[in-house]
């Protein structure tokens, strides 16, 4: 129940994007912001929120993440402003989230064994997928009927009955050392936080985006460096480097990163087509996104059934595969689609690989790990998806929102119909707050043009939005392609055995 209360908080809020432009009285960027932001924070500190779980209990983290998302959902009920979502739905639910998933993947680790574990992760996977199914057109029918502050309303209904069942969940202590490494907490946040708040920055079309991004890295870099040293002085790092001695652990990390991405990458696309480009509200965005989610969700059943009759290396380049193939059949469609059930197929085959995926990850990268250092290795796995999801998230909408602005930019100063100083003005606009609107937005925003100007402005925006969303695909796709060519390296490693020491994987 948890894990589907954290995917459907996300879904809930892609098939309300406009919606909640209308009803907070901001912009389509602005939303995406909140939503990318709230996955960068909980990427950004999820190591940092998996050592605190060592420290005070898996349980008792669980039980505060749990917490933080429930104020975030009730924040959702109560927000005024794209400020308020920011600071309780983006911040103090994404701190929650750093504390739930590793806790949440350390007790799975602690409280099952062999066959057994990796079944109850491919469930916990099936959970998401489940949430995945039913977020979108749950959220989609409440939103349009009724409003999309009762949707977030029941999801801390959700959160409530989960806490109020938190003694059938036995705490798996802790055994490792205690102590505690600021220096690399601190790079850490910096690192993961810096490279997505610089893509973020670009998308709203900010300043020091380079120093943003050259910080993350440095972030980054010297994280590893610290964790080395800390290694080879006998003292205990924030992360084991051990752990990254395991090419199965590598490779799993890497690939849960990329299919993040892609998920990412699509579940902010996909929507904004649906609902500006086609003029969707939020109850046909989530029916029309519903073959995605309902085929995700029976991929990752029937894989988790069948947990062991195939190499987990196998499912998983048939995932990435499926994805990849799913993903390209969309860019030629979006440009001709007059409905939603033009993508239905290619959805259906995008979303039967990232059900194969998620039922196959989690338990290829941690099952192996041994009790002592499973909170660090949840840890990481975690800051991979939830910085992946956060990247595909924030670099689609970037490089839309940029294609856009260059698109619409060139047509208009191209067009034989425009004035020059309509050409000028437009250019303007776009360079301070390139956004992607509906027809009808653009109607009511033109009303007082000629009836030349506007018709032409219209026919600009239908062309250049089209081709902002095909570049936009082109994250999930590219994710795809490089998971792909990881997985076939997966197949040439042994497959991990449950509870055997990182160092001796390799």
């Amino acid at each position: 129940m948890a894990m589907f209360v954290l995917v459907v908080d996300t879904s809930f809020m892609n098939v309300s994007i406009s919606a909640v432009v209308h009803d907070l009285g901001t912009s389509v960027s602005g939303v995406q912001t909140a939503i990318a932001l709230e996955a960068l924070v909980s990427a950004a500190f999820i190591l940092l929120g998996s050592k605190v779980g060592d420290l005070v209990g898996r349980r008792r983290a669980y039980v505060i993440g749990l917490v933080g998302y429930g104020i975030g959902a009730v924040a959702m009920m109560l927000a005024q402003s794209l400020v308020a979502v920011v600071i309780f739905w983006s911040v103090v639910g994404g701190l929650g989230a750093a504390l739930l998933l590793p806790a949440m993947q350390a007790l799975v680790h602690g409280s099952f064994e062999g066959t057994a574990r990796t079944k109850v992760y491919a469930l916990v996977g099936a959970s998401a997928s489940v949430a995945a199914a039913v977020g979108p057109l749950l959220g989609g029918f409440i939103t349009t009927y009724l409003s999309w502050r009762v949707a977030f309303g029941l999801e801390a209904v959700v959160i409530v009955v989960v806490l109020a069942g938190i003694r059938l969940v036995h705490d798996v202590p802790f055994t490792g050392d205690r102590s505690v490494d600021v220096v690399g907490a601190v790079l850490s946040v910096l690192g993961m936080g810096g490279v997505v708040l610089g893509v973020l920055v670009w998308q709203e079309g900010g300043e020091a985006v380079g120093i943003l991004v050259a910080v993350g890295v440095l972030g980054l870099v010297g994280l590893a460096r610290w964790v080395l040293r800390r290694e080879r002085r006998g003292a205990v790092p924030l992360v084991d480097p051990a752990l990254f001695r395991s090419p199965p652990f590598r490779v799993g990390v890497s690939q849960q990163t990329l299919q993040q991405v892609a998920l990412g990458g699509a579940m902010i696309a996909l929507p904004v087509f649906l609902q500006m480009a086609l003029g969707y509200d939020a109850m046909l965005a989530g029916l029309s996104l519903a073959p995605l989610s309902l085929s995700m969700f029976a991929a990752a059943i029937v894989a988790g059934h069948r947990a062991g009759r195939r190499r987990p290396a196998t499912i998983v380049l048939a995932g990435f595969s499926l994805l990849v193939v799913g993903v390209a059949a969309l860019l030629p469609v979006v440009p001709r689609a007059t409905s939603g059930w033009y993508l239905a197929v290619p959805l259906v085959v995008a979303g039967c690989g990232l059900g194969l995926l998620v039922s196959q990850l989690n338990a290829f990268t941690l099952s192996p790990i041994e009790e002592e250092r499973v909170g660090e290795a949840a840890g990481v796995n975690s800051a991979a998806g939830s910085f992946g999801l956060s990247l595909g998230l924030a670099l689609a909408g970037a490089v839309m929102l940029a294609s856009l602005a260059r698109g619409f930019t060139a047509q208009a100063q191209d067009s034989l119909v425009l004035p020059p100083e309509d050409k000028a003005q437009v250019s303007q606009v776009l360079e301070e707050d390139a956004e992607v609107m509906s027809d009808a937005q653009l109607v009511e925003l033109l009303a007082d043009e000629p009836a030349a100007v506007r018709e032409e402005i219209l026919r600009i925006n239908d062309d250049v939005r089209a081709r902002a969303l095909q570049v936009a695909l082109l994250v999930p796709l590219g994710a795809g392609l490089l998971g792909v060519a990881q997985a076939f390296r997966m197949r040439r490693l042994p497959d991990p055995v449950p509870g055997a020491a990182p160092a001796t994987l390799g």
